[in-house]
């Protein structure tokens, strides 16, 4: 058992927020199984994204890789929260696990009214249930959303949405928040995200003057897809049809370009949760010692997973496999099954 914060998560397997985990079917299939310890959403905007017939996602032919043009979830927040509370308040044949609300926003205002309508929703829960359910991540890194590049990115402009997060997080410290980040490929983008969240620390709740100030933040989900990546048609299966009449796309997805993932992202992950874990192990670093790492990226098989820990995952999740598999791919995952 793994405890983020409030959240306690068993065993330390989760999916990832991704598009197969959209909607009430979906969700009931996650928190159904017995291999998966908590459950995220797919990221959910207040209102819903506006989703067509070019966001989807194929497999390459080679590996467990995808390439994906998705966006964020077409069902508006309201939707996750009564699905939420319909799964944590139903009679269970096992034990109940937490959710993962992921969300986005680029507009503060939006944000702190989603962060509120959670809030809300985790008080009505908390007058039957006796620990905390719901968690919530802030997705910085969606590499497919056109003129809107990932914040996580340019992390300075995310202070105003930090500041979001921040005080929430002060009026109820019991409020498990994360943020799902974007793979860095060099020591300044780490350093950017250290520095930007030990900027929106609080103060230490000691009577010293050097009492260690409190991270609002209790985990960062590393990585999201990498942005910009292509594969051909010859090299993949996409899940639609071609629209072009051809038997055969000359490219994987309709737009090109999408989000890598799987296999393909796997070793800059794992460099990701290492260089993270390490840095937040840092004397200089100590008010983010708290700070736990949910691994992500190319974990599509059981010995992938334990490189994760190994590098200083502490919950690992994961997506691409789940897209090919199905719920089957935790059990994948976490038994001795081998592919």
């Amino acid at each position: 058992m793994v405890k983020i914060n409030t959240l306690k998560i068993s065993p330390a397997l989760i999916n990832s927020s991704c598009a197969w985990a959209s909607d009430l079917e979906q969700l009931t299939e996650l928190y159904n199984s017995p291999f998966t310890g908590a459950v995220t959403t797919r990221t959910a905007t207040l209102d819903g994204f506006s989703e067509g017939p070019t966001h989807t996602v194929a497999f390459a032919k080679s590996d467990v890789t995808s390439i994906n043009s998705y966006g964020y979830s077409p069902h508006p927040l309201s939707s996750y929260l009564a699905w939420v509370k319909e799964l944590l308040l139903k009679p269970a044949d096992g034990p109940r696990k937490p959710f993962i609300i992921s969300i986005t926003s680029s507009d503060p205002a939006k944000l702190r009214t989603m962060v509120q309508a959670i809030q809300r929703l985790r008080a009505e829960l908390s007058n039957t249930l006796t620990q905390a359910f719901v968690a919530i991540e802030l997705n910085t890194s969606c590499p497919n959303i056109p003129n809107a590049p990932p914040t996580g990115y340019a992390f300075p402009t995310l202070l105003p949405l930090l500041s979001v997060l921040k005080d929430e997080f002060s009026k109820d410290p019991s409020l498990t928040i994360g943020l799902k980040l974007p793979p860095f490929v060099f020591r300044g983008q780490f350093n950017a995200v250290i520095q930007g969240v030990k900027g929106v620390c609080l103060p230490g709740g000691g009577s010293e003057p050097s009492s260690v100030p409190v991270s609002p933040f209790a985990f960062f989900t590393c990585t999201n897809t990498l942005g910009n990546s292509l594969l051909f048609g010859d090299q993949s299966t996409r899940l639609t049809p071609s629209t072009n009449g051809e038997n055969i796309p000359t490219f994987a997805v309709p737009t090109v370009l999408g989000g890598l993932a799987g296999d393909a992202l796997h070793s800059l992950a794992l460099g990701n949760v290492y260089t993270f874990s390490q840095l937040l192990r840092e004397p200089g670093n100590s008010s983010l010692r708290n700070i736990s790492i949910i691994g992500v990226g190319g974990v599509t098989s059981k010995a992938a997973a334990e490189r994760m820990r190994q590098a200083g995952a502490t919950v690992v999740g994961c997506a691409t496999l789940l897209g090919k598999e199905g719920v089957r791919a935790f059990e994948i995952i976490g038994s001795e099954e081998v592919v």
